[in-house]
């Protein structure tokens, strides 16, 4: 009871955006995201880290709905899967899209365990290279999101350390609907800091992504500070990795890198434009 009151709680209160925002979910879809924020279905860890990623503002902000078509690019061992195959099965679409076949291995086992709640996420692949089949359908989309890869994209995870992400974005803005939203959310780099480092420490710039979104065709609509740090410092030894969630350093200053906590993030909302 208390994690479902804490979780209304908070979508009582929207973000503050450079932009307003006209999308964002009516009352009663307030209600279901928050039931499924709090369901004793998510993995606890997962519960203890909503004070870093803000799930209710940060989908609120996105304006997704429970009817919504909606893709998550690479969305890993489901954090975000836990809140949105639920919320969306009944009435929309969930997408889950990974790099290969071995990229959904941990989902699909989480539909098999719980087909109940996980059995209506659909599959797909992205990127897409070389005319491989498998990808979301184009113009199919209503929302896009992904979380903490962009990073990934530059630094060419999974390709041959080459940087794809200009591809990337013209991926995602083939498969949405005119209208349709794309929210990303990413490590946040300081502006004035030597551009080089996003191709190492898991850090990327507002205006790199923002050059990226417009040249794929984006139109920006709105940043938001939900899921802010200003612990972050943005120079760890091993990149945004030496914060929790990873760790990398192990037992060396951890308690300081706990007390900081995950890493500082933009949340930067875009649009496909509608002609």
């Amino acid at each position: 009871m208390i994690r479902h009151a804490f979780a209304a709680a908070l979508l009582l209160a929207l973000p503050s955006a450079s932009t307003a925002i006209d999308q964002a979910p009516t009352e009663g879809t307030q209600g279901s995201l928050a039931a499924a924020i709090a369901a004793d279905t998510r993995t606890p860890a997962n519960v203890q880290r909503d004070r870093y990623r803000h799930p209710a503002e940060t989908l609120a902000f996105f304006g997704v709905r429970p009817t919504d078509t909606v893709v998550e690019i690479w969305p890993g061992g489901g954090w975000y899967t836990e809140i949105l195959a639920p919320w969306l099965g009944p009435r929309g679409v969930y997408y889950a899209t990974a790099i290969s076949e071995n990229g959904h291995r941990q989902l699909r086992e989480m539909a098999a365990r719980r087909p109940d709640l996980y059995g209506r996420i659909r599959f797909a692949t992205f990127p897409v290279f070389d005319g491989a089949g498998g990808g979301v359908p184009d113009g199919t989309a209503d929302v896009v999101l992904t979380f903490r890869n962009v990073h990934n994209w530059r630094m060419g995870s999974g390709r041959n350390r080459q940087d794809y992400t200009a591809e990337a974005f013209r991926q995602m803005f083939r498969m949405l609907k005119p209208g349709g939203t794309l929210g990303i959310v990413e490590h946040r780099l300081p502006e004035d800091a030597d551009a080089a480092r996003e191709a190492s420490s898991g850090y990327m710039k507002v205006s790199t992504i923002r050059r990226l979104a417009e040249e794929a065709g984006f139109r920006f609509v709105a940043a938001s500070e939900i899921n802010a740090n200003p612990l972050d410092s943005h120079d760890w030894p091993e990149g945004v990795w030496t914060l929790p969630p990873t760790l990398r350093l192990g037992a060396a200053d951890r308690e300081r890198y706990l007390a900081v906590g995950e890493s500082d993030r933009m949340t930067l909302r875009f649009e496909k434009p509608r002609s």
